[in-house]
């Protein structure tokens, strides 16, 4: 990855969490940049660096510069609420983004997602692809009916419910890089139980978003509940059988800020439907759930992909991983409210994104016999 292009990315998504706070300048109901706080981190970032990840190039393609120019304008146009151009634009990218899929997997219909012979981090792969390029195009109707039709009156079917599923796709390309640093020879058992935490992972996040917009709740919590052990799963999966690389301990750190979320959200779920969800004790409770899901689990898997290629040895120390909890438990959810945490936050944020965009340590001589049998075929056609 050029530098340039590390520059771009630390500028991004240092203003992504920024304007998550800019609610103590600008008063929300004037001007509220939550949309740009998602769009700047999810989209812009994430699904640039899924496009550079699988198209595995040295330099972010032309292909890849448009889709993040298009990207950005289409935080623009959801933040200005210019909404023609925002119907207009998500159709644009969800071509870029199917065109990157099928050149990179070699069919229009995912046949592949269904093969049990494909390796669980390859379908994993695909599915992130896929499922962004389904959430940009569901974006056109979705803004249509909110805006203009009101065909479907649900009250959580809106643009800052739905946009908050384009964080999915980074939890998957996430996923597919933990499965591919697993051991390739396990046993007929393990291999069974990672093509099932696949289809549950998926199925599951469905079903759930399908539970919210219908505010059922004991389904959600049924379903909730079954992602938090799926991916304490994996985490037991990862680490018995993860190979042993810089990265492993990093991703670990990752796979527990999940698991945490993955507790914030089934508080949050019984909250809602209990006579506590009061804004005092149901807010505090939404932004730590927000906060380690975008930049502790989402940020994780994002590093490891921007780096597959020189991964720094900085990633391993206990110092950045302790920075990076203390950043997104402590700092950011406290920033939200207290002014003065907010700017400790993106301080601190933005030193760990330069560490992990920017430092260098001792080359992982392991990573060089394994990375062509781990990372990179996952982008390739067989």
């Amino acid at each position: 990855m050029s530098w340039r292009f590390k520059a771009l990315l630390l500028v991004i998504m240092t203003m992504a969490l920024t304007f998550g706070f800019m609610h103590h300048l600008v008063d929300p109901e004037q001007m509220n940049f939550e949309r740009l706080h998602i769009f700047l981190f999810n989209l812009c970032s994430g699904g640039t660096l899924l496009v550079y990840f699988t198209e595995d190039e040295r330099k972010l393609s032309l292909r890849g510069r448009v889709f993040l120019l298009l990207a950005l304008l289409f935080a623009l146009a959801a933040f200005c609420h210019w909404y023609v151009a925002a119907m207009i634009i998500p159709l644009c990218l969800a071509g870029i983004i199917e065109r990157v899929r099928i050149q990179h997997f070699g069919y229009i219909f995912p046949k592949s997602l269904f093969n049990s012979s494909e390796p669980v981090a390859r379908k994993f792969h695909q599915a992130a692809l896929l499922c962004l390029s389904i959430g940009l195009a569901m974006s056109a109707p979705v803004i249509l009916n909110a805006e203009f039709g009101h065909w479907l009156q649900i009250e959580k079917l809106k643009l800052d419910t739905f946009f908050l599923g384009f964080s999915f796709p980074i939890s998957l390309i996430s996923m597919s890089v933990i499965f591919n640093l697993m051991k390739k020879k396990v046993s007929e058992p393990t291999q069974i139980m990672k093509e099932a935490a696949f289809w549950v992972i998926n199925l599951g996040v469905i079903i759930f978003f399908l539970f919210i917009l219908a505010e059922v709740f004991m389904p959600q919590v049924v379903i909730a509940t079954t992602l938090f052990l799926a991916v304490a799963f994996i985490l037991y999966l990862y680490w018995r059988h993860g190979i042993r690389l810089q990265q492993k301990t990093f991703l670990t750190s990752g796979i527990l800020f999940l698991l945490f979320t993955s507790i914030t959200g089934i508080l949050y779920i019984l909250l809602s439907f209990s006579p506590y969800y009061i804004p005092e004790i149901s807010h505090p409770l939404l932004r730590l759930h927000a906060f380690t899901a975008l930049y502790g689990w989402n940020l994780s898997g994002l590093a490891v992909i921007s780096r597959h290629g020189d991964f720094p040895i900085q990633l391993h120390s206990k110092q950045v991983i302790l920075l990076h909890w203390v950043t997104v438990l402590i700092l950011c959810p406290l920033g939200y409210f207290i002014p003065l945490f907010a700017i400790a936050a993106v301080a601190c944020y933005c030193l760990l994104l330069f560490t992990l965009l920017f430092k260098h340590g001792m080359v992982d001589e392991r990573l060089v016999s394994v990375e062509h049998e781990t990372l990179i075929p996952t982008s390739r056609i067989p």
